[in-house]
């Protein structure tokens, strides 16, 4: 009897607390309670700012750590308040530090947690996260791409402490990446009903790295199945940070129905909550126009950015274009083919060595609230006689050697067609023979065999990439005669192809071949990597290839 009574007192405390929507406060904790359907009641610790505790309908999500920005602030001030905007009541949450804000704020009925970060600085580790590191008991599976980013269970490390053998297959959370211009929902999921956790991002204006950044989404790392949200980090960074700016909305969603689509979220209701850095649609402004100049074949993507955004959009296949809502500023507009963008050379003797990854580039775009800005943008690749061409100027290695693998696995790998020296003839050899990439001591050099039906006087060897490693950069032989080595180019910190990453600065070396070099009939010529510097295998210098041309 006793019993009984116990527990009809400790049911009817539980009801008062997590019954409604609201808060309360227990101990130095806060109890949120979503007043949704499929219940969502979560705890943050009113010192940290860590999500310590939660629970949908009832089942316990949170990991062995917190669930937390960064690594964890240490130390914040927090603040929970209840607030009602246009008739809808909101919980809000306000942790403060002296380098940013960050809000997590609980709209009544949803079970989502809306979450938004101003920073004045970037955080000291150089990286800008959410993780959310939830129980991998219960959600085990990850979303969209599997298993290729569950490290639980590894027998071995490949490489330092993020890339692992599992089941003789090679995984890493790197392997979880989506171009920021493709994202949409990235979850975890499992359980007997099946529960989906998702984080969903509207655009990363905030962000740096522009339409085709990526960066880790998720992991199942055995103790927890962690699911992330990156800002900034320092991986294959090409682009300063950007600070005094508002991160988000973005959301934390839980769900029994299913994955949830970006296009269907809606944050307007943050213009009422009086978030630092938020700026409504009312207070922004738009650029349409005409993209011209480049081919059906490849996605058009415009490109708009400053020290304060960036935006981006794709292109109809006439080249019509509308931006997406824009704060107003004055900004660096690009036009891409696929990835691929163009620059003016820079001149080294023989050796020319630019960028080739975007083909127009116009500056001063003024954006202005509640207005609409024409600005029509169109190619500047001018066209030249080709000889032949070995891929496309997208910016990516698409077609070559195992680039239909690279995104999800290890170059290590034993699914990986074998790495070693290429001989690749025009005319004869298929795209996919060609190497994605060439690492100095396991596949170095490529030679590629060609005939012509005529010497063709002075011509140009286009050799395009996409990302360096450890200072390798392409040296053309052109039958007897080898070009100048070009210089190093712009050191980028961080491992590239081994975790899955291919986009850097997307150098491009062009090599004025002398009249009388090549010759009427049989023809070869050599590209080597040449770099001061060394590694092991995999991580010795190597440079990934967009495309090879020769052309007068």
């Amino acid at each position: 009897m006793l019993l009984h009574l116990l527990f009809l007192s400790i049911f009817a405390f539980a009801s008062s607390v997590f019954a409604a929507f609201g808060f309360v406060k227990s101990g130095s904790n806060y109890v949120i309670d979503a007043g949704s359907s499929n219940s969502l009641v979560f705890t943050v610790s009113g010192s940290s700012c860590d999500i310590t505790s939660i629970l949908f309908r009832g089942t316990e999500l949170q990991g062995s750590k917190g669930t937390q920005l960064s690594s964890g602030l240490g130390s914040a001030t927090v603040k929970v308040e209840s607030v009602t905007s246009s008739s809808v009541n909101y919980v809000k949450v306000t942790c403060s530090t002296s380098t940013l804000t960050h809000y997590m704020v609980v709209k009544e009925g949803e079970s989502n947690i809306y979450l938004a970060t101003y920073i004045k600085e970037e955080p000291s580790v150089g990286e800008l996260r959410f993780i959310a590191r939830l129980k991998s008991s219960v959600l085990s599976e990850e979303y969209p791409y599997g298993k290729v980013s569950t490290t639980k269970g590894s027998s071995s490390a490949v490489e330092g402490s993020d890339v692992f053998v599992v089941d003789g297959e090679t995984r890493s959370k790197f392997y979880s990446s989506t171009r920021f211009i493709d994202k949409d929902a990235q979850c975890v999921y499992g359980g007997s009903d099946v529960i989906h956790v998702c984080v969903l991002a509207p655009h990363p204006e905030s962000s740096s790295g522009g339409p085709f950044f990526r960066d880790i989404e998720s992991n199942n790392a055995g103790d927890d199945t962690n699911l992330y949200w990156y800002m900034n980090s320092g991986h294959v960074q090409t682009e300063s940070f950007r600070t005094n700016v508002l991160h988000g909305p973005y959301l934390l969603t839980f769900s029994r129905s299913g994955i949830p689509k970006l296009k269907e979220q809606d944050t307007s209701f943050f213009s009422g909550l009086s978030i630092t850095g938020y700026i409504p649609e009312s207070g922004r402004g738009y650029v349409s126009g005409t993209a011209s100049g480049v081919s059906s074949t490849f996605q058009i993507v415009v490109h708009w950015y400053n020290s304060a955004a960036q935006y981006w959009t794709i292109a109809s296949s006439n080249g019509a274009f509308t931006s997406p809502a824009m704060k107003p500023g004055t900004y660096t507009m690009e036009l891409f083919q696929g990835e691929c963008w163009i620059l003016l050379p820079y001149s080294s003797r023989l050796q020319y060595f630019f960028r080739l990854d975007k083909v127009a580039t116009a500056t001063g775009v003024s954006v202005s609230t509640g207005k609409t800005t024409s600005k029509s943008v169109a190619s500047t690749l001018t066209s030249h006689n080709s000889l032949w061409k070995i891929g496309e100027y997208d910016g990516q290695p698409t077609g070559f050697l195992n680039a239909d693998k690279f995104l999800r696995m290890h170059p290590s790998d034993s699914r990986m067609t074998a790495w070693k020296p290429v001989t690749y003839t025009v005319g004869s050899s298929s795209l996919n023979q060609f190497p994605m990439a060439i690492f100095q001591t396991v596949n170095n050099p490529v030679t590629i065999k060609f005939n012509l039906a005529s010497a063709p006087g002075a011509a140009t060897l286009r050799i395009a990439t996409t990302l360096s490693f450890a200072g390798s950069r392409p040296q053309a032989k052109v039958n007897s005669w080898t070009a100048t080595a070009p210089s190093a180019p712009t050191k980028i910190d961080s491992r590239g192809v081994t975790r899955g990453a291919y986009r850097g600065y997307g150098e491009v070396y062009d090599v004025s071949i002398p009249s009388g070099t090549l010759v009427k009939g049989d023809n070869t010529i050599t590209i080597t990597s040449i770099s001061g510097s060394s590694g092991t295998t995999f991580l010795n210098p190597n440079f990934i290839f967009d495309a090879v041309e020769l052309f007068t």
